[in-house]
């Protein structure tokens, strides 16, 4: 019987366990929503999903279905197996920080990727020991010919979603991006819930 969706509140993080063999679907709900992905062996917090560690293995910046994202200890730790979003989404930026939003022109607090993984980790009870480099899923992040990046909006679309498959033991942890300055959020840059189940 499939899970009940679980809401990833807008501009606010979400943390779950997922034993070895459970499938992750995160759905774009609104479909134009960047949804943060960390994922930590839940063994050892130590030991978490790495896009440093996973691109020298895919060979990709953009991992495609069938893809195996990797720890830090180069281990599978999930592995994508369902995509109806369009296929488009990063491994290459950082979570989103205080500092980031200051050198946007945010003179006062900004919600945050990185402070919404901690507060989602916190809330099931477990202390995330550093803020790995997340995969950004339904963010659009596209590699220009003369090698430049641009934030371009998601290509996703209402209701579409990712489905990844837990290799180890873990626990995953989500971001609804508030990033409302840049357009990675679509028009209007405004962002909204998502969602997620695990079966």
């Amino acid at each position: 019987m499939p899970s009940t969706p679980v809401t990833i509140p807008a501009r606010r993080g979400k943390a779950a366990h997922v034993r070895q063999g459970q499938i992750v679907k995160v759905i774009n709900t609104h479909g134009d929503q960047v949804v943060d992905t960390w994922a930590f062996n839940v063994q050892d917090l130590k030991e978490f999903m790495s896009m440093e560690h996973s691109r020298p293995h895919m060979l990709k910046t953009i991992p495609i279905v069938g893809d195996i994202m990797r720890s830090n200890k180069r281990r599978p730790i999930l592995t994508l197996i369902e995509d109806t979003s369009g296929g488009i989404h990063d491994t290459l930026m950082a979570a989103c920080d205080c500092h980031r939003y200051k050198f946007l022109g945010v003179e006062t607090y900004h919600d945050n990727c990185e402070d919404n993984l901690h507060a989602a980790m916190r809330e099931i009870g477990l202390e995330a020991p550093e803020t790995p480099s997340p995969l950004n899923l339904f963010m659009n992040i596209p590699v220009k010919p003369d090698r430049s990046l641009s934030f371009e909006a998601p290509v996703s679309t209402p209701g579409s979603y990712v489905a990844l498959r837990a290799e180890m033991d873990l626990v995953i942890a989500f971001s609804a991006c508030p990033q409302d300055i840049l357009p990675i959020n679509g028009v209007g840059h405004m962002p909204t819930e998502a969602h997620f189940t695990v079966e």
